[in-house]
């Protein structure tokens, strides 16, 4: 029977590699590689041979494919939050100038060459069944940012908090999925004062 330290340990040319520091190259290499091109475009056979291990090694880290995108999903909404959090952070106890830094960070990350859209949204596109592993993670992270705008909107006042909190998670997407089509000089670089006007138009007079 192996001892915890021989499966904490694995030895490859003599060398001592821990398996965390094996799961932290594969990740890294399947986070690039998803959302370059894609979940489902994306092979194990790809990932392993990109991040220089065996597929054991990856099956240790990642019970499957489904998991290490569930992964990937996860720190992706980890430094999703981080960067909205900033955005707060930045702007306390005023959420029209919280939403407006936000979104002048999307539009900007919107018209650059390798933009992708967001790692979520291609994420639920690319798999439809709401049990998935990879739904489950964007699912969830939708569901926040929708609960965190309507949020915002009541703090502003509008006068339909709901309604102001959706129509912002809408231009939202719309600028997910227009940065990808058109790229350089594409609207999503004026999300940020679109927002504004749909803002200024929703509240209470």
């Amino acid at each position: 029977m192996p001892t915890d330290k021989n499966i904490e340990l694995t030895i490859n040319h003599g060398h001592a590699a821990s398996p965390p520091k094996a799961a932290k190259k594969i990740l890294d290499v399947a986070y690039d590689l998803f959302y370059r091109r894609g979940i489902r475009a994306i092979g194990v056979d790809e990932i392993v041979k990109r991040a220089g291990v065996t597929k054991p090694s990856l099956y240790r880290s990642f019970p499957s494919k489904d998991e290490l995108a569930a992964s990937y999903l996860r720190q992706y909404d980890r430094e999703y939050w981080e960067r909205f959090d900033e955005a707060v952070a930045a702007h306390p106890g005023d959420p029209r100038a919280q939403i407006s830094a936000f979104l002048t960070r999307v539009g900007k990350r919107t018209q650059r060459p390798d933009y992708r859209g967001c790692g979520m949204t291609n994420a639920a596109v690319e798999y439809p069944e709401h049990g998935h592993p990879a739904r489950v993670v964007s699912e969830a992270n939708k569901q926040e940012l929708r609960h965190r705008l309507r949020e915002m909107a009541a703090a502003m006042g509008a006068q339909d908090p709901d309604t102001l909190g959706d129509g912002l998670l809408l231009l939202i997407e719309g600028a997910y999925i227009s940065g990808q089509l058109f790229g350089l000089g594409g609207p999503a670089a004026s999300v940020a004062r679109n927002a504004d006007l749909l803002i200024e138009a929703s509240l209470k007079k």
